[in-house]
């Protein structure tokens, strides 16, 4: 029997018009990443229905129609005291109290703004970027919930999470952010919980971003000078490396969101 999925994509931002010349907006992008690492043994649909919350502060009209709610990245500081990013905040915290059945999962900037929203906070990380495919030290949960011992994905950021929220779990670190994503489980899940215990999945780094979408962002930022020689230099050592943002955090999101292939180790 199949089954539907229905997700609330919230657009924090636009993706710059090279990456959209490819691979499009970020409808386009993360519609690729939930349907490259959609379990091929499950009979499931997905609608990704995409709600502009930058530019037009759009938000569902009935949040119980959703499984689940991603945010995406973004350019702006999670910390700006802008109308669109504390409205942003603001409903988030309300979801994360008041419907606990809707998944709530955040990408880079979304992983930011979620930490604010659960009493966090988000500030500059000292000027230090982290660029291109990285790899993180997971924590003995993350290593546990993602069912591999570390963990390579794509990174673009200067911003960081500097502690967990309350009641939230460490997935993962870097030495330069040591908070690389945090999960919130539901109250009473079992001593050993999985993904479908999860209410609250967040991560820093970008699993949406192929080596080409990341490779034209580098190539922006450092034609304008926001990213220096020597950091594009270092992105570009590790270019060829796995990246894991399909095969194990998209994975891990469908999980979350309660559809795995019965093979995994998710």
């Amino acid at each position: 029997m199949s089954s539907s999925i229905r997700v609330a994509l919230f657009l924090c931002d636009t993706p710059i018009p090279s990456v959209v010349a490819e691979d499009g907006d970020y409808t386009d992008v993360f519609n690729a990443l939930l349907e490259k690492s959609l379990p091929e043994i499950s009979a499931v649909t997905f609608t990704l229905d995409s709600y502009d919350v930058r530019n037009k502060q759009e938000y569902p009209p009935n949040i119980d129609d959703y499984h689940g709610i991603i945010l995406t990245g973004s350019a702006a500081s999670a910390y700006e005291n802008l109308d669109w990013i504390n409205k942003l905040v603001s409903f988030v915290a309300s979801v994360a109290q008041e419907k606990p059945q809707v998944k709530l999962i955040g990408i880079c900037f979304g992983h930011q703004i979620i930490a604010r929203a659960l009493g966090g906070e988000c500030v500059p990380n000292s000027g230090n970027w982290e660029v291109g495919v990285t790899e993180v030290s997971l924590s003995d949960i993350g290593k546990q919930l993602f069912g591999v011992p570390t963990l390579n994905i794509q990174q673009m950021h200067r911003d960081h999470v500097p502690e967990l929220p309350p009641s939230c779990l460490l997935l993962g670190s870097t030495a330069v952010a040591p908070n690389q994503g945090m999960v919130r489980f539901y109250a009473g899940a079992p001593a050993r919980p999985s993904a479908v215990d999860v209410q609250i999945f967040t991560v820093q780094g970008h699993p949406e971003f192929t080596q080409r979408i990341s490779e034209k962002i580098i190539n922006t930022r450092s034609s304008t000078g926001v990213l220096s020689a020597e950091i594009v230099k270092d992105a570009q050592k590790r270019a060829e490396w796995r990246n894991d943002g399909v095969s194990v955090v998209g994975k891990f999101i469908w999980a979350v969101l309660g559809v795995r292939d019965a093979r995994s180790q998710i």
